[in-house]
Protein backbone atom coordinates (compact mmCIF):
# COMPACT_ATOMS: atom_id res chain seq x y z
CA UNK A 1 0.00 0.00 0.00
CA UNK A 2 1.55 3.44 -1.11
CA UNK A 3 4.94 3.74 -2.51
CA UNK A 4 6.92 4.98 -5.56
CA UNK A 5 5.66 3.52 -8.97
CA UNK A 6 8.25 3.13 -11.58
CA UNK A 7 6.72 2.24 -15.03
CA UNK A 8 4.59 -1.22 -13.29
CA UNK A 9 6.58 -1.43 -10.36
CA UNK A 10 6.54 -0.37 -7.16
CA UNK A 11 8.79 0.19 -4.67
CA UNK A 12 7.05 -0.49 -1.44
CA UNK A 13 10.02 0.55 1.07
CA UNK A 14 8.28 4.17 0.76
CA UNK A 15 4.52 2.48 1.94
CA UNK A 16 2.55 3.24 4.66
CA UNK A 17 3.33 -0.44 6.08
CA UNK A 18 7.20 0.16 5.58
CA UNK A 19 6.94 3.35 6.99
CA UNK A 20 4.56 1.97 9.87
CA UNK A 21 7.17 -0.69 10.68
CA UNK A 22 10.30 1.53 10.56
CA UNK A 23 8.58 3.80 13.07
CA UNK A 24 7.38 0.86 15.38
CA UNK A 25 11.11 -0.75 15.41
CA UNK A 26 13.14 3.10 15.96
CA UNK A 27 10.25 3.15 19.27
CA UNK A 28 11.62 -0.16 20.58
CA UNK A 29 14.88 1.01 20.39
CA UNK A 30 14.79 3.98 22.63
CA UNK A 31 15.44 3.68 26.04
CA UNK A 32 12.31 3.61 27.45
CA UNK A 33 11.06 0.92 25.26
CA UNK A 34 14.38 -0.96 25.29
CA UNK A 35 13.85 -1.85 29.20
CA UNK A 36 10.48 -3.17 28.40
CA UNK A 37 12.33 -5.56 25.87
CA UNK A 38 9.18 -5.96 24.07
CA UNK A 39 8.58 -8.61 21.39
CA UNK A 40 6.78 -7.80 17.99
CA UNK A 41 4.70 -10.16 16.13
CA UNK A 42 2.54 -10.06 12.96
CA UNK A 43 -0.39 -11.19 12.02
CA UNK A 44 -2.32 -11.41 8.69
CA UNK A 45 -5.73 -11.76 8.03
CA UNK A 46 -8.64 -10.65 5.23
CA UNK A 47 -12.05 -10.30 5.60
CA UNK A 48 -13.68 -11.32 2.14
CA UNK A 49 -17.40 -12.42 2.05
CA UNK A 50 -18.25 -11.82 5.49
CA UNK A 51 -15.45 -14.26 6.51
CA UNK A 52 -11.91 -13.81 7.81
CA UNK A 53 -9.38 -15.82 6.56
CA UNK A 54 -5.89 -16.38 7.95
CA UNK A 55 -3.37 -15.23 5.45
CA UNK A 56 -0.57 -17.20 7.25
CA UNK A 57 -2.32 -20.29 7.84
CA UNK A 58 -3.27 -21.33 4.41
CA UNK A 59 -6.52 -19.12 4.15
CA UNK A 60 -7.83 -21.02 7.25
CA UNK A 61 -11.27 -19.62 8.32
CA UNK A 62 -11.18 -18.10 11.39
CA UNK A 63 -13.84 -17.18 14.13
CA UNK A 64 -14.02 -13.52 16.19
CA UNK A 65 -15.06 -14.01 19.33
CA UNK A 66 -15.07 -11.78 22.46
CA UNK A 67 -13.15 -13.29 25.90
CA UNK A 68 -14.36 -12.91 29.10
CA UNK A 69 -12.93 -9.18 29.39
CA UNK A 70 -14.88 -8.38 26.52
CA UNK A 71 -11.65 -7.79 24.25
CA UNK A 72 -11.87 -9.35 20.89
CA UNK A 73 -10.22 -12.19 19.74
CA UNK A 74 -9.47 -13.92 16.23
CA UNK A 75 -9.44 -17.62 17.44
CA UNK A 76 -6.49 -19.81 16.00
CA UNK A 77 -4.61 -16.49 14.24
CA UNK A 78 -1.19 -17.44 13.30
CA UNK A 79 1.41 -14.80 15.06
CA UNK A 80 5.31 -14.92 13.53
CA UNK A 81 8.02 -12.99 15.41
CA UNK A 82 9.60 -10.52 13.56
CA UNK A 83 12.32 -8.42 14.58
CA UNK A 84 13.44 -5.88 11.41
CA UNK A 85 10.56 -3.81 9.06
CA UNK A 86 12.33 -6.23 6.49
CA UNK A 87 10.86 -9.61 8.03
CA UNK A 88 7.44 -7.66 8.42
CA UNK A 89 7.26 -6.23 4.89
CA UNK A 90 7.98 -10.05 3.83
CA UNK A 91 4.50 -11.18 5.53
CA UNK A 92 2.81 -8.09 4.35
CA UNK A 93 1.46 -7.57 7.93
CA UNK A 94 -0.98 -6.14 10.53
CA UNK A 95 1.50 -5.34 13.25
CA UNK A 96 0.15 -6.62 16.94
CA UNK A 97 2.65 -6.78 20.15
CA UNK A 98 2.65 -9.76 22.43
CA UNK A 99 1.18 -8.69 25.24
CA UNK A 100 -1.29 -5.82 26.06
CA UNK A 101 1.24 -2.92 25.93
CA UNK A 102 0.10 -2.23 22.77
CA UNK A 103 -1.21 -2.86 19.22
CA UNK A 104 -1.13 -1.20 15.72
CA UNK A 105 -3.54 -2.16 13.22
CA UNK A 106 -3.48 -1.47 9.70
CA UNK A 107 -6.80 -1.32 8.09
CA UNK A 108 -7.21 -1.24 3.79
CA UNK A 109 -10.68 -0.83 2.77
CA UNK A 110 -12.23 -1.65 0.07
CA UNK A 111 -14.21 1.56 -1.71
CA UNK A 112 -17.80 2.07 -1.37
CA UNK A 113 -19.37 0.04 -4.49
CA UNK A 114 -21.82 1.93 -6.82
CA UNK A 115 -25.19 0.12 -8.36
CA UNK A 116 -23.94 0.24 -11.97
CA UNK A 117 -20.86 -1.40 -11.01
CA UNK A 118 -22.56 -4.52 -9.45
CA UNK A 119 -26.09 -5.26 -10.66
CA UNK A 120 -25.14 -6.71 -14.03
CA UNK A 121 -22.18 -8.89 -12.50
CA UNK A 122 -22.35 -12.68 -11.97
CA UNK A 123 -23.68 -13.51 -8.22
CA UNK A 124 -19.97 -13.64 -6.77
CA UNK A 125 -19.76 -10.01 -8.05
CA UNK A 126 -22.76 -9.37 -6.44
CA UNK A 127 -21.86 -10.92 -3.12
CA UNK A 128 -18.91 -8.55 -2.92
CA UNK A 129 -20.26 -5.39 -3.73
CA UNK A 130 -22.93 -6.28 -1.12
CA UNK A 131 -20.50 -7.80 1.65
CA UNK A 132 -18.54 -3.98 0.90
CA UNK A 133 -21.46 -2.02 1.37
CA UNK A 134 -22.65 -3.31 4.09
CA UNK A 135 -18.84 -3.00 5.82
CA UNK A 136 -19.01 0.49 5.09
CA UNK A 137 -22.47 1.02 6.64
CA UNK A 138 -21.63 -0.64 9.92
CA UNK A 139 -18.37 1.76 10.20
CA UNK A 140 -21.04 4.80 9.20
CA UNK A 141 -23.05 3.52 11.82
CA UNK A 142 -20.05 3.26 14.64
CA UNK A 143 -18.53 6.44 13.72
CA UNK A 144 -21.64 8.52 13.83
CA UNK A 145 -22.98 6.65 17.14
CA UNK A 146 -19.27 7.84 18.98
CA UNK A 147 -20.15 11.55 17.23
CA UNK A 148 -23.73 11.11 19.23
CA UNK A 149 -21.64 9.85 22.00
CA UNK A 150 -24.15 7.19 22.14
CA UNK A 151 -23.39 4.55 24.60
CA UNK A 152 -23.72 1.64 22.77
CA UNK A 153 -21.48 1.33 19.25
CA UNK A 154 -23.33 -1.18 16.90
CA UNK A 155 -19.40 -3.08 16.49
CA UNK A 156 -21.59 -6.23 16.11
CA UNK A 157 -23.18 -4.97 12.66
CA UNK A 158 -20.10 -6.51 10.56
CA UNK A 159 -17.07 -8.22 10.53
CA UNK A 160 -14.99 -5.17 9.81
CA UNK A 161 -16.11 -3.06 13.08
CA UNK A 162 -16.28 -6.21 15.08
CA UNK A 163 -12.27 -6.58 14.17
CA UNK A 164 -11.68 -2.48 14.88
CA UNK A 165 -13.60 -2.48 18.59
CA UNK A 166 -10.64 -1.74 20.12
CA UNK A 167 -10.45 1.47 17.98
CA UNK A 168 -14.33 2.43 19.13
CA UNK A 169 -13.83 1.52 22.79
CA UNK A 170 -10.57 1.94 23.95
CA UNK A 171 -9.40 5.54 25.20
CA UNK A 172 -6.12 5.44 24.58
CA UNK A 173 -6.78 4.36 20.74
CA UNK A 174 -5.81 6.63 18.15
CA UNK A 175 -7.07 6.31 14.30
CA UNK A 176 -5.46 7.70 11.62
CA UNK A 177 -7.89 7.37 8.39
CA UNK A 178 -6.31 8.39 5.12
CA UNK A 179 -8.35 8.85 2.08
CA UNK A 180 -7.35 7.61 -1.32
CA UNK A 181 -8.50 9.65 -4.12
CA UNK A 182 -8.06 9.55 -8.11
CA UNK A 183 -6.64 12.51 -9.82
CA UNK A 184 -8.79 11.64 -12.87
CA UNK A 185 -11.53 13.67 -14.25
CA UNK A 186 -13.87 10.67 -14.33
CA UNK A 187 -13.57 10.35 -10.85
CA UNK A 188 -14.29 13.73 -9.90
CA UNK A 189 -17.63 12.65 -8.15
CA UNK A 190 -16.02 9.93 -6.30
CA UNK A 191 -13.40 12.55 -5.44
CA UNK A 192 -15.31 15.06 -3.54
CA UNK A 193 -17.55 12.74 -1.58
CA UNK A 194 -14.16 10.94 -0.58
CA UNK A 195 -12.95 14.19 0.36
CA UNK A 196 -16.35 15.62 2.32
CA UNK A 197 -16.48 11.87 4.36
CA UNK A 198 -12.93 12.64 4.99
CA UNK A 199 -13.17 16.60 6.60
CA UNK A 200 -16.56 15.06 8.61
CA UNK A 201 -14.85 12.17 10.48
CA UNK A 202 -11.82 14.26 11.00
CA UNK A 203 -14.30 16.01 13.40
CA UNK A 204 -14.28 13.12 15.59
CA UNK A 205 -11.26 13.79 16.99
CA UNK A 206 -11.51 17.98 17.76
CA UNK A 207 -12.60 16.91 21.16
CA UNK A 208 -15.82 18.66 20.94
CA UNK A 209 -18.51 17.37 23.18
CA UNK A 210 -21.37 19.04 21.26
CA UNK A 211 -20.43 17.63 17.96
CA UNK A 212 -23.21 17.74 15.03
CA UNK A 213 -24.10 14.31 14.62
CA UNK A 214 -23.17 13.25 11.42
CA UNK A 215 -25.64 13.13 8.77
CA UNK A 216 -26.45 10.11 6.55
CA UNK A 217 -25.71 12.14 3.08
CA UNK A 218 -22.51 13.08 4.38
CA UNK A 219 -21.72 9.26 5.00
CA UNK A 220 -23.01 8.44 0.83
CA UNK A 221 -24.92 5.96 2.46
CA UNK A 222 -28.79 5.85 3.62
CA UNK A 223 -29.87 5.82 6.80
CA UNK A 224 -31.06 2.84 8.54
CA UNK A 225 -35.12 1.88 9.06
CA UNK A 226 -35.62 1.75 12.50
CA UNK A 227 -38.33 -0.84 12.07
CA UNK A 228 -35.97 -2.98 9.83
CA UNK A 229 -34.03 -5.88 11.20
CA UNK A 230 -30.91 -5.58 13.70
CA UNK A 231 -28.42 -6.18 11.06
CA UNK A 232 -28.66 -3.49 8.27
CA UNK A 233 -29.44 -4.22 5.11
CA UNK A 234 -26.48 -2.69 2.63
CA UNK A 235 -28.29 -0.01 0.01
CA UNK A 236 -26.30 1.30 -3.11
CA UNK A 237 -26.67 4.75 -3.71
CA UNK A 238 -25.67 6.93 -6.34
CA UNK A 239 -25.28 11.02 -6.36
CA UNK A 240 -26.70 10.73 -2.59
CA UNK A 241 -29.92 9.02 -4.11
CA UNK A 242 -30.87 5.56 -3.39
CA UNK A 243 -31.39 3.58 -6.91
CA UNK A 244 -34.64 2.72 -7.50
CA UNK A 245 -36.58 -0.16 -5.14
CA UNK A 246 -35.27 -2.91 -7.75
CA UNK A 247 -32.07 -2.44 -6.98
CA UNK A 248 -32.67 -2.09 -3.47
CA UNK A 249 -34.41 -5.43 -3.65
CA UNK A 250 -31.20 -7.23 -5.75
CA UNK A 251 -28.91 -5.78 -2.87
CA UNK A 252 -30.99 -6.91 0.05
CA UNK A 253 -31.48 -10.37 -1.23
CA UNK A 254 -27.49 -10.93 -1.90
CA UNK A 255 -27.44 -9.74 1.85
CA UNK A 256 -30.16 -12.43 2.68
CA UNK A 257 -27.57 -15.08 0.69
CA UNK A 258 -24.48 -13.43 2.84
CA UNK A 259 -26.56 -14.79 5.76
CA UNK A 260 -28.00 -17.80 4.74
CA UNK A 261 -24.64 -19.00 3.54
CA UNK A 262 -22.80 -18.15 6.51
CA UNK A 263 -25.53 -20.20 8.99
CA UNK A 264 -26.00 -23.32 6.33
CA UNK A 265 -21.56 -23.11 6.72
CA UNK A 266 -22.11 -23.29 10.55
CA UNK A 267 -24.14 -25.65 10.25
CA UNK A 268 -21.87 -28.06 8.19
CA UNK A 269 -19.12 -27.05 10.60
CA UNK A 270 -20.98 -28.23 13.74
CA UNK A 271 -22.05 -31.26 12.31
CA UNK A 272 -18.32 -32.20 10.78
CA UNK A 273 -16.78 -31.39 14.74
CA UNK A 274 -19.53 -33.91 16.14
CA UNK A 275 -18.44 -36.68 14.24
CA UNK A 276 -14.83 -36.07 14.53
CA UNK A 277 -15.38 -35.89 18.63
CA UNK A 278 -16.83 -38.79 18.46
CA UNK A 279 -14.02 -40.78 16.31
CA UNK A 280 -13.45 -42.75 19.71
CA UNK A 281 -16.99 -44.51 18.95
CA UNK A 282 -15.97 -45.45 15.38
CA UNK A 283 -12.54 -47.18 16.43
CA UNK A 284 -14.16 -48.72 19.53
CA UNK A 285 -15.14 -52.15 17.54
CA UNK A 286 -11.19 -53.00 16.71
CA UNK A 287 -10.71 -53.23 20.78
CA UNK A 288 -10.16 -56.40 22.54
CA UNK A 289 -12.98 -57.20 24.77
CA UNK A 290 -15.16 -54.23 24.10
CA UNK A 291 -18.63 -53.45 25.52
CA UNK A 292 -21.05 -54.66 22.75
CA UNK A 293 -24.01 -53.79 24.46
CA UNK A 294 -22.44 -49.84 25.63
CA UNK A 295 -21.05 -49.65 21.97
CA UNK A 296 -24.62 -50.07 21.20
CA UNK A 297 -26.35 -47.68 23.64
CA UNK A 298 -24.13 -45.08 22.59
CA UNK A 299 -23.53 -45.80 18.79
CA UNK A 300 -27.67 -45.13 18.98
CA UNK A 301 -27.45 -41.78 20.94
CA UNK A 302 -24.49 -40.57 18.75
CA UNK A 303 -26.66 -41.56 15.60
CA UNK A 304 -29.99 -39.48 17.42
CA UNK A 305 -28.00 -36.30 17.79
CA UNK A 306 -26.48 -36.59 14.47
CA UNK A 307 -30.00 -37.13 13.18
CA UNK A 308 -30.77 -33.48 14.46
CA UNK A 309 -27.67 -32.22 13.25
CA UNK A 310 -28.47 -33.24 9.90
CA UNK A 311 -32.36 -31.97 9.79
CA UNK A 312 -30.80 -28.94 10.94
CA UNK A 313 -27.79 -28.58 8.26
CA UNK A 314 -30.48 -29.39 5.64
CA UNK A 315 -32.94 -26.78 6.33
CA UNK A 316 -30.45 -24.23 6.18
CA UNK A 317 -28.85 -25.56 3.08
CA UNK A 318 -32.54 -25.42 1.57
CA UNK A 319 -32.52 -22.26 2.86
CA UNK A 320 -29.63 -21.16 1.50
CA UNK A 321 -30.59 -22.58 -2.03
CA UNK A 322 -34.18 -20.41 -1.93
CA UNK A 323 -32.48 -17.11 -1.27
CA UNK A 324 -30.26 -18.21 -4.13
CA UNK A 325 -32.58 -18.72 -6.62
CA UNK A 326 -34.33 -15.69 -5.74
CA UNK A 327 -31.47 -13.37 -5.94
CA UNK A 328 -30.66 -15.16 -9.33
CA UNK A 329 -34.56 -14.49 -10.46
CA UNK A 330 -34.57 -10.93 -9.32
CA UNK A 331 -31.46 -9.71 -11.03
CA UNK A 332 -32.10 -11.53 -14.21
CA UNK A 333 -35.71 -9.82 -14.19
CA UNK A 334 -33.92 -6.12 -13.69
CA UNK A 335 -34.23 -4.41 -17.03
CA UNK A 336 -31.34 -2.58 -17.87
CA UNK A 337 -31.67 1.15 -19.83
CA UNK A 338 -29.86 1.46 -22.98
CA UNK A 339 -26.28 3.08 -22.68
CA UNK A 340 -26.89 7.02 -24.61
CA UNK A 341 -24.41 7.12 -27.48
Amino acid sequence: MGGDFEGKTQDCSKGIYALTAIDVFKTLHTPEYQRLKLQVKCSFFEIYGGKVFDLLGRRAVLRILEDGNKSVQVVGLNEVSVSSPEDVMKLIKQGQKEDIHGKISLIDLAGNERGADTISSDRQVRLEGAEINKSLLALKECIRSMSMNKQHIPFRLSKLTLVLRDSFVNQNAKTCMIAMVSPGLNSVENTLNTLRYADRVKELGSGDEIMKPMADEEFMLDPLDEEENDIPIPLIVQNGHSDDENTKAIHQSAFHVQQAEEKAVDSHMTLQAYINDNEELFNRPGEMGYDIEQYAKDSLAFLNQLEKLCQTAKAKTQDLLIKCQKEEELSSSRQYPKKRK
